[in-house]
């Protein structure tokens, strides 16, 4: 594919955050003419940018004129740039267009930070050059100019969803389950943005699907695209039939006792990075190698330490009653730190839960909704808290001795905090107030 030229092209951005300004550097860096529109940044007008200080008549004709409109991701659908711009693009898109180095692209509801992170290392691990690049915080447009044999992308929905001629060389989907709803126009927005990690793979081309999932193994691929599927059972990238062992067509290649994480969601994440590292060259040595090591992301189901008797867990980011089922599965015994701004999301599904949990503590916006749901569905005692530190100090008092704490909230943080990290941090720092008091975590 020949890289497109921009010197003298009329180019609007669309977002100026970390992605934003990614790309007006590279764009201006290509000789285009520039124009930055972001509703937070309304008054704030870098003078080399030329930022519209709003959306007013000009808008319309601003973007019909453009030769090319990049949208940031988290941009809604509502937006007035999908009304009125021919075809917008994503940054993800935009860098596939002038890339020389193959890509593995990870999407999914949820596991994309750690299975790109474990797929990074295991290629590192194999003597590749690989980077870590798109969702997880760093713009591909930024690092075009490295030589590397591999970008692995982290690849949301939102980036997804404005591609073209994306197709990237290994494509992961990890899993599928309804999340910003308040984004996409529905369910079948959000799952026609995630099937577009397949859309244009050709043949050479390897899809490495989550098996046990029956959205994502029943989408349908292009002929002659490699098909690998992982999954708790018997698939391409598996567990014996004892569960004791990951395996690769049948065969063991690492024993589960000597991986540091072992819940459900945790193998899951290793066979899907395990799928895709191998599909370019990693051993089954190397990516072995990497899974004893690893110990998990901050806010995914972190082990922070013990208290009483009583693990404490903190898993953020969970942002979708899914996730927070993915998280809760691993433990038997569990109080349930939960709540936050919804996103649109039916939180129902949490009742399922009722089995493993002993209470809930029910925080932020939801809070209300989440008592009325266990109230009418489940006989689980849930307890309403007005701060991260009076939800600490409830979960402890309704714990004993074997069970857990998980923060595990299903919702989004934007009730109490500016990021699901910040609510996170909070959480260890209320325990760790608590451990100066009575002991260590």
């Amino acid at each position: 594919m020949t890289a497109p030229t921009y010197r003298g092209k009329r180019a609007v951005v669309i977002g100026y955050g970390i992605t934003g300004r990614a790309v007006v550097e590279f764009l201006e860096g290509k000789g285009a003419v520039v124009s930055v529109y972001d509703d937070a940044k309304r008054g704030s007008s870098p003078s080399s940018l030329g930022m519209a200080s709003s959306f007013e008549a000009q808008f319309r004709s601003v973007l019909e004129s453009a030769d090319l409109v990049v949208v940031s991701p988290g941009v809604p659908r509502s937006h007035p740039v999908f009304q009125f711009a021919q075809s917008p693009i994503s940054e993800l898109e935009l860098a596939y267009r002038h890339s020389t180095t193959p890509m593995v692209a990870v999407t999914g509801t949820n596991g994309k930070t750690t299975v790109t992170t474990l797929i990074t290392e295991m290629l590192a691990r194999a003597g590749l050059r690989a980077r870590a690049v798109g969702n997880i915080g760093t713009p591909i447009v930024s690092m075009l100019g490295e030589k590397l044999d591999y970008f692995v992308v982290e690849a949301s929905s939102f980036q997804l969803a404005t591609t073209e001629s994306f197709r990237p060389k290994i494509a992961v989907w990890t899993n599928f389950t309804p999340d910003h709803l308040d984004w996409h126009k529905g369910i079948d927005d959000y799952l026609a943005s995630k099937a577009k990690i397949f859309e244009n793979q050709q043949e050479g081309d390897t899809a490495v699907v989550n098996g046990g999932d029956p959205i994502v193994s029943g989408i349908e691929l292009r002929p002659g695209v490699r098909r690998l599927s992982f999954g708790l059972g018997s698939f391409d990238f598996g567990l014996d039939p004892q569960r004791s062992a990951l395996t690769k067509n049948g065969e063991p290649f690492l024993l589960l006792s000597e991986m540091v994480r072992t819940l459900p969601h945790d193998l899951e994440n290793a066979l899907a990075s395990a799928a895709a590292a191998y599909s370019v060259g990693a051993s089954l040595v190397d990516i072995a190698a990497v899974l004893k090591e690893f110990r998990g992301l901050p806010h995914r189901v972190e082990f922070l330490g013990m208290l009483d008797g009583v693990s404490f867990y903190n898993d953020s980011k969970a942002t979708t009653p899914a996730s927070v089922i993915a998280g809760v599965r691993g433990f038997d015994s569990v109080v349930l730190i939960a709540g936050g701004k919804n996103k649109g999301l039916d939180l129902s599904p949490l009742v399922t839960l009722a089995p493993k949990l002993k209470a809930v503590v029910a925080i932020g916006q939801s809070s209300d909704e989440l008592a009325a749901l266990f109230a009418e569905g489940s006989s689980v005692p849930v307890v309403k808290a007005s701060s991260m530190s009076e939800a600490v100090k409830s979960a402890i008092q309704l714990a004993a001795k074997g069970d857990v704490v998980l923060l595990s909230p299903g919702c989004t943080s934007y009730d109490w905090y500016s990021s699901y990290e910040q609510r996170g941090d909070d959480f260890r720092a209320v325990l760790e107030t608590i451990r100066s008091v009575r002991g260590v975590l």
